[in-house]
C-alpha cells in the first residue's frame, strides 16, 4: 500500500468504520511508525497530536480495535479500516463518537451478539436455551414468528406487527447462527439476485 504520509506533513486521516455493522466510530490520525504497528499487531494505534505519541485504542480501556480490512482513497492519503471492536469506541462509553440517535445496524450487531452467547455461554440467555434445544425447536420457532408476524399484519395493531417481526427476524438470525451462516451471505446473495 503506497501511502503518502509526506502530503500531510506526516499525518494521515483514518477513519475507522464497524466491519459488521458499517457504522463509522471515529476518526484518528496516523503517522507510518502507527501504520507500521498497526499491521504488526493488528490493533488500531494512532498517532496521538494531543499527546504527542503513538496511542493504541484501548491501552486504557481495554476497547481495542481489532483489524479487519484496510483500505486507502484514491488520493492516498486517507485510511479506512473497518475494525471489530471489543467494546464501546468512545472515550464517554458510546458505541461511536459520533453521537448518532441510535444504532441504525443494531440487526448486524445483534447478530454479533447471538454469535458471542454461542461462543460464550451465559446462563439464563434466550439465545442459550434455544441453542441447547437444537435446530428443529428454533426451526420450529422460526416458523411459529412467521405466522404470527402475518396475523399481526392482516389483525392486529402496528405495535402488534413491530414486535412480531423484531420476534421473527430475532429467531431468523439464531437459526442461522445454528447453520452457519450470516447475514452477509444472505446480503450476498440478495445482491447477487438484484443483478
Amino acid at each position: 500500500m503506497e501511502i503518502n504520509f509526506n502530503k500531510t506533513d506526516g499525518l494521515v486521516p483514518v477513519v475507522i468504520q464497524d466491519e459488521q455493522t458499517l457504522e463509522v466510530l471515529m476518526l484518528g490520525y496516523m503517522n507510518k511508525e502507527a501504520y507500521d504497528k498497526t499491521i504488526r499487531e493488528n490493533i488500531v494505534t494512532f498517532f496521538s497530536r494531543s499527546k504527542n505519541r503513538l496511542w493504541t485504542k484501548g491501552e486504557t480501556s481495554n476497547n481495542f480495535l481489532h483489524v479487519k480490512s484496510i483500505s486507502l482513497d484514491c488520493d492516498q492519503d486517507t485510511l479506512l479500516i473497518k475494525v471489530n471492536p471489543d467494546g464501546p469506541t468512545c472515550h464517554t462509553g458510546s458505541r461511536s463518537c459520533f453521537n448518532t440517535d441510535y444504532n441504525q445496524n443494531f440487526i448486524l450487531q445483534l447478530e454479533r451478539i447471538i454469535a458471542d452467547r454461542y461462543e460464550n455461554p451465559q446462563e439464563g440467555s434466550y439465545v442459550n436455551k434455544l441453542h441447547a434445544k437444537g435446530l428443529n425447536k428454533i426451526a420450529q420457532k422460526v416458523g411459529e414468528e412467521g405466522v404470527e408476524t402475518v396475523i399481526a399484519a392482516l389483525a392486529e395493531t402496528e405495535t402488534d406487527l413491530i414486535n412480531e417481526s423484531s420476534d421473527l427476524i430475532f429467531h431468523l438470525l439464531v437459526l442461522l447462527r445454528e447453520k452457519g451462516l450470516s447475514l452477509q451471505i444472505i446480503a450476498k446473495n440478495l445482491a447477487e439476485r438484484h443483478k
